[in-house]
């Protein structure tokens, strides 16, 4: 059995719109796109001409750093996009399904919804690990699309290896197996990237935006068997990449010491956040994280989010998930902002 044949069957039979770009073969003088002819002024990038749907030196140097085959990824507009078209492609409106383990990113569900698609929900454990067994037995006929997010937002603990294998390995023929990397970079155990060759239904979701520091450019992979990528292709807007925030990302990527030198001040600093915020007066629980951030759970997480406010310091209040109903998520900063934090919970002057 074929991963497409999960898929929508209308989405693997219909005609995709071929682009100008895409048609382009060769040529200097451009005249196949209805684009303006000049350069806009102060544009050193060309961006009166469309950009590539899939930038060859992007996705050389994506291929390279995820470590999979330039067929089996796909650049889009963060991981936001990518989770979009999977849902997309895979599920009909009113008839299929996705499965996520809350509390957890809220965007697979998001899309679901968008699309019509119904999310079945089988809760992480009180430790907020997961429960292969509970998902398994939750998988139904209609569910096509199982989410796991590795590490995993708002809580920050990852899913082990052997879970992933064994999801993707019981899955088989029945579902595709989404892993959201986004915050692997600053976790130990690593990605499973390298499973994408022997698992025709697993797909990986990386960005650019946590360790890269490209938040603001929008630049996401999806890693998975080539056929998947062709399927999402037939359905992706023609020109989803900005040649700025390509130039942005393929500039990062040129310097990847960079990256890997605020990589380790993060670590550090989580670990060193993590031991002073247990001390802090008022204080519950410091949730055990592998990403760039702290949940932390408080006796009263709604006065504690208004102080750091008034004090210039923007948390994310997560109450509303599920078994966080008194945390906030707390980034890690730079050392100064950790610092300010830390005071300002100690009691210090605002």
């Amino acid at each position: 059995m074929s991963v497409l044949d999960l898929a929508r069957p209308e989405i693997r039979a219909m005609q995709p719109y071929s682009s100008a770009r895409m048609e382009a073969s060769g040529g200097k003088v451009f005249l196949n796109a209805n684009e303006s002819p000049w350069a806009s002024n102060g544009d050193d990038l060309g961006c009166n001409r469309y950009p590539d749907p899939q930038p060859a030196a992007l996705i050389d140097a994506l291929a390279a750093l995820y470590g999979v085959q330039r067929e089996q990824l796909l650049v889009g507009r963060g991981s936001d996009e990518a989770i979009d078209l999977l849902v997309r492609a895979f599920c009909r409106a009113g008839e299929d399904a996705i499965l996520i383990q809350p509390p957890t990113f809220g965007m697979y569900a998001v899309c679901a919804h968008i699309q019509n698609a119904a999310v079945i929900e089988v809760a992480l454990a009180a430790d907020f690990t997961l429960d292969v067994d509970a998902v398994l037995a939750a998988v139904t006929p209609a569910v096509k699309l199982v989410f796991i997010c590795s590490p995993n937002n708002p809580t920050g603990q990852t899913v082990p290896r052997a879970a992933v294998e064994r999801l993707v390995q019981a899955l088989a023929g029945r579902a595709v197996l989404v892993v959201d990397e986004a915050y692997v970079e600053f976790a130990e155990a690593g990605s499973v990237a390298d499973l994408i060759g022997q698992y025709d239904n697993l797909a990986i979701l990386r960005t650019l935006s946590k360790a890269w520091a490209l938040a603001g450019a929008r630049v996401g992979t999806l890693l998975a068997h080539a056929d998947v990528i062709a399927l999402l292709r037939r359905i992706m807007p023609p020109y989803p990449l900005p040649l700025p925030c390509v130039a942005a990302a393929l500039a990062a990527l040129s310097a990847p010491s960079v990256a890997a030198e605020h990589i380790a001040v993060i670590d550090e600093q989580r670990g060193v956040m993590r031991a002073a915020l247990a001390q802090v007066a008022g204080v519950r629980e410091v949730l055990p994280s592998q990403a760039n951030f702290l949940a932390v759970r408080f006796d009263d997480a709604g006065a504690v989010y208004q102080r750091l406010l008034a004090a210039g310091i923007v948390v994310r209040d997560v109450r509303r998930y599920p078994n966080l109903a008194d945390a906030l998520r707390i980034t890690i900063g730079t050392p100064a902002e950790n610092a300010r934090v830390l005071a300002i919970l100690q009691g210090g002057a605002a």
